[in-house]
């Protein structure tokens, strides 16, 4: 695709000193960086919309069907830059910016990461996006546009603190509201029915409070190929702003209610749901969005469409995991209430339209809402669901012979809740796992029943990742070289990195990619130097784990065999070691305390480990403060071990482990999730594998024979550990401080199952592992050599492979062409 005229760099700078008169009175020599970036901004914004717009009259015209990817979150990362990239016009937009005076790299850094998102699941979702418009095929993304996303994390004398993420304080330049499309969202009251003179049941709800749904449209802008989809976000805002009847009569809060719904429905993501009325919230989120989405999709549908029957051919609703499930009964809320259809015909269709994407194994995550919530918050949609369950109790008694058991695990609505995913799993055409060994487990355990029910609706789309953003945008060091050696196919076609599995003996290409690395590190010791006031050493081993924080995970798990390390060099500091930089980054949800205690247990350990120059800078540790995908991009391209090491059979998928692949880490980590694919894909030997496998884990949990007492009692390094988190070695002025961190472990005092994620276990495979991690390290052909065919054989990985899976066995969709 040729250049547009506007980005051409004389073109583009006249455009930037015009934008920045226009936007703030001023001469661009004295504008600062955040005016700059605003300018730059709105000149690339002038040719995205005139894409944009022909992607839209493209749709119009060519009638493609049209996937619809509901999503809780979107963790879509700074636009500038990845926009820059998809128009071609990175390196000339950096030279014009050059030749006026500003670093690109300055001027992207004034962009707010989109609070749109938290973890992996967002991530996915905006990947998968990109990857839709890059292929060529119409999506639109369906979220809520949060004004404070989940939250900032600040880390204040070790803890973690929720402070307001405010992305929006300065617009943000990248999002156009659309005021036309608008929707009422209706929560409680009551229902009614009126029987019609063609024997039909009508139901009109009553007594309801209602908010006004107003879309957000952000572009997401294909590679090279004119395509741009749009991402809805849904603001909130009242139906009417303020009530000076009730204010007369002194009734204050009532004057304002309704603007204070619209408000709080869009404020944060997944607000703390410790209580009642966070459960409430969290519930009237996930409706509001799904249900205004449903109205846009049916709306545009109908504009060119008579026959709402045959929806199905042109529109899919994709509910990314359980928190869009609400799609099932409000879509037949619609057909039925709205369109005037019977059950039967708006069940074919909603049947043919839905399909669900699990994320999960464990049974605590799939969402279930408490009947008493549903009902009140949701009158008429809960009677849907009510009438759904009824119906799917019975087709589970007549396949499998009155087997009431099996209705009570299968049933939507049991003892008192509403189960998500069962709903989703009942109504959806498809349910797909997101790795491999984690549909397998779906299949065979955590799902079973429902497998055995609907044996050809279960199917496996491995997670990937875009290697425009994570490599071409994260590391141009990396991109070029690559591109440089095999051409640069691959930015579309990932497999092409195959080609490099050539060079991974070569000296000269070994060392071109460790001076690479070595860059990269530099970079990232800036940053922490900068933002922690913690020097560390590029040549030393950077070991990163940076994800949600989650006990699966088991950060606890690393941060216990760092301990372990320091022990060792203290006993012994004469100890030959490479010197290693432990990298941690996470966010622990607000309500959950185990894993907030273990940011804190980090932060101590890192306090006591980096004042200690008895060890001569033999480990130092970091906690990376607001862990985000503009801070991710530097951390993978400077890795040298890719942390993954959760429970096996606990992940899903994870797709972090395919952006350090991609950047050339060594992945350290248990068979779990993606992790079995990628040993396939790479060989276990460029890998370093440990722990128990998922069918062990299974077969303990099963047997409950498991008793982490006895490695206590018979391992003296671990046992010294463990004390360490109550003698007050890392907390001497609360020794009691991280007692709850070892009650999990040992079941002291605590009523759940002593260390559930296997912790004590796995240590010793793990602690013989990070062995062979520092003996191959120290083999820097060998280890370069290792690092080379990590990216030679990570094509498997790229969401563009995910999506044209989807695409070819569940979606159907058709490639459009854009003049």
């Amino acid at each position: 695709m040729k250049l547009d005229s506007r980005l051409e760099k004389e073109t583009f700078k006249e455009q930037v000193k015009k934008n920045v008169k226009r936007l703030f009175r001023k001469d661009f020599k004295e504008a600062s960086d955040k005016e700059i970036y605003q300018a730059v901004a709105l000149a690339a914004k002038d040719v995205v919309i005139d894409q944009w717009m022909a992607t839209q009259d493209a749709m119009e015209q060519q009638d493609p069907k049209t996937v619809y990817y509901m999503s809780m979150e979107f963790l879509i990362g700074r636009l500038l830059g990845n926009n820059l990239i998809s128009l071609c016009a990175y390196d000339e937009i950096r030279e014009a910016l050059d030749e006026l005076g500003f670093d690109i790299n300055v001027i992207e850094d004034q962009e707010p990461d989109p609070a749109l998102g938290n973890g992996g699941l967002g991530r996915l979702a905006a990947c998968f996006l990109e990857s839709l418009s890059s292929l060529g095929y119409a999506a639109y993304g369906c979220g809520i546009r949060y004004r404070y996303g989940m939250f900032r994390q600040k880390i204040e004398d070790g803890y973690q603190r929720e402070v307001p993420d405010d992305w929006l304080h300065d617009s943000y330049p990248f999002e156009l509201k659309r005021s036309e499309y608008s929707y009422e969202v209706k929560f409680g009251g009551y229902v009614r029915s009126e029987n019609l003179p063609d024997g039909r049941i009508q139901f009109i709800h009553e007594g309801y409070n209602s908010v006004i749904a107003v879309a957000y449209d952000m572009p997401v802008v294909g590679y090279n190929n004119s395509v741009v989809n749009s991402l809805i976000i849904w603001d909130a805002e009242p139906k009417q702003v303020f009530s000076l009847e009730s204010f007369d009569k002194g009734d204050y809060a009532k004057a304002v209610e309704d603007e204070n719904l619209a408000r709080s429905l869009v404020e944060v993501l997944y607000p703390n749901d410790n209580h009642i009325s966070g459960k409430e919230l969290r519930l009237k989120q996930q409706y509001f969005f799904v249900s205004a989405s449903l109205q846009r999709a049916i709306q545009r549908y109908k504009k060119n469409h008579d026959d709402i029957h045959r929806m199905p051919e042109k529109v899919v609703f994709q509910m990314n995991d359980t928190h869009p499930t609400l799609t099932v009964a409000e879509l037949m809320r619609i057909l039925m209430d709205e369109e005037g259809l019977g059950w039967d015909e708006a069940w074919d269709i909603t049947t043919h339209c839905v399909a669900y994407t699990n994320h999960t194994i464990m049974a605590e995550a799939l969402e279930k809402w408490p009947i008493e919530i549903f009902s009140r918050l949701l009158p008429r949609v809960y009677n849907i669901i009510e009438e759904i369950n009824r119906r799917f109790c019975l087709a589970i008694e007549t396949k499998f012979a009155h087997d009431s058991a099996r209705i009570a695990r299968m049933a939507i609505i049991y003892d008192g809740q509403v189960r998500m995913a069962h709903l989703a799993i009942c109504a959806g055409f498809s349910v797909n796992g997101v790795a491999r060994l984690h549909t397998e487990i779906l299949k065979n355990e955590s799902l079973h029943d429902f497998y055995e029910m609907y044996p050809n609706k279960f199917n496996n789309k491995t997670n990937g990742i875009t290697q425009r953003r994570f490599l071409l945008h994260a590391n141009p060091l990396l991109a070029k070289w690559v591109t440089d050696r095999i051409g640069d196919g691959w930015i579309t076609d990932l497999s092409q990195m195959k080609k490099l599995a050539l060079f991974a003996d070569d000296e000269k290409a070994q060392q071109e990619f460790r001076n690479i690395k070595y860059k990269n590190k530099v970079r990232l010791a800036k940053y922490i130097q900068e933002h922690n006031g913690i020097t560390v050493d590029p040549n030393s081993i950077f070991d990163v784990q940076v994800k949600r924080l989650h006990e699966y995970k088991r950060q606890l798990l690393n941060i216990l065999h760092v301990m372990y390390l320091y022990n060792k060099i203290k006993e012994n500091p004469d100890l030959k070691i490479t010197p290693r930089t432990f990298i941690f980054g996470a966010k622990a949800a607000a309500g959950y305390r185990i894993a907030k205690l273990t940011i804190k247990l980090i932060n101590n350990v890192a306090a006591v480990i980096n004042n200690d120059r008895s060890i001569n800078g033999k480990l130092k540790v970091v906690f990376i403060e607001d862990y985000r995908v503009s801070n991710a991009e530097w951390i993978f391209a400077a890795s040298d071990v890719s942390e993954q090491i959760s429970t096996a059979s606990k992940e899903a998928s994870g797709t972090g482990c395919m952006k350090f692949m991609l950047n050339g880490a060594l992945t350290i980590g248990t068979m779990d999730g993606a992790n079995v694919e990628m040993a396939e894909e790479m060989g276990e030997e460029n890998m370093f594998i440990f722990g128990m496998s998922a069918q062990e884990v299974i077969q303990h949990e099963h047997d409950r024979d498991y008793n982490p007492m006895d490695i206590f009692n018979s391992n003296q390094e671990i046992r010294k550990v463990l004390m360490q988190l109550v003698n007050g070695y890392y907390s001497p002025n609360d020794p009691e401080m991280f007692r709850d961190i070892y009650n999990s472990l040992l079941n002291t005092e605590c009523t759940q199952y002593a260390d559930t994620y296997f912790i004590l276990k796995d240590f010793d495979s793990y602690a013989k592992a990070q062995e062979e991690v520092e003996k191959a390290y120290e083999d820097e052909a060998g280890w370069t050599k290792k690092a080379i065919l990590n990216v030679a054989n990570v094509g498997k990985f790229s969401s563009d492979r995910t999506i044209q899976e989807y695409v070819n066995d569940i979606w159907h969709l058709d490639k459009m062409t854009i003049e």
